[in-house]
């Protein structure tokens, strides 16, 4: 079977998220646009980009991991998800270790984290919930070792 192609992947993964919103209730294909850019501007490889399309669709259940261990993706591309697929429970000290443990996922968070901790995005929300994402986007980018946006 041949390897999707990036278009592709980029269309599976808007039709996965399709109907989804985020937390200011815009349509979640932006976040995914917005991270696969992200990804592209700080140098990433297609590999990577890649895996910022799909980086949310095991974890949010758009698409189950038994889809993305037998669909037509390079093993990177793979190995990338599922390293940025938050487990149910999971300490952030895990989800980053296993981040760092895998080549390239890094530059994804960090694209995703850039967009989710975006003043703009976060200027949308209620003052306690931007209170707490700004919280939770510090802890994890300090986990990686990365600075954050001021």
């Amino acid at each position: 079977m041949t390897a999707f192609t990036l278009s592709e992947i980029e269309t599976l993964a808007v039709a996965a998220h399709a109907g989804r919103t985020d937390k200011a209730g815009r349509p979640y294909a932006e976040h995914l646009r917005a991270v696969a850019e992200g990804v592209r501007a700080r140098g990433g490889d297609e590999h990577q980009i890649a895996a910022a399309w799909l980086h949310d669709a095991v974890e949010d259940e758009a698409l189950s991991e038994r889809w993305l261990t037998e669909a037509p993706l390079p093993p990177e591309v793979k190995a990338m998800v599922l390293a940025l697929t938050r487990r149910g429970g999971e300490d952030p000290s895990s989800y980053t270790a296993r981040i760092l443990a895998t080549p390239g996922a890094l530059l994804v968070k960090q694209a995703d984290l850039a967009h989710n901790a975006d003043p703009a995005r976060l200027a949308r929300l209620d003052p306690a919930t931007r209170d707490r994402l700004t919280a939770k986007y510090a802890h994890i980018h300090a986990l990686l070792g990365l600075t954050p946006p001021t």
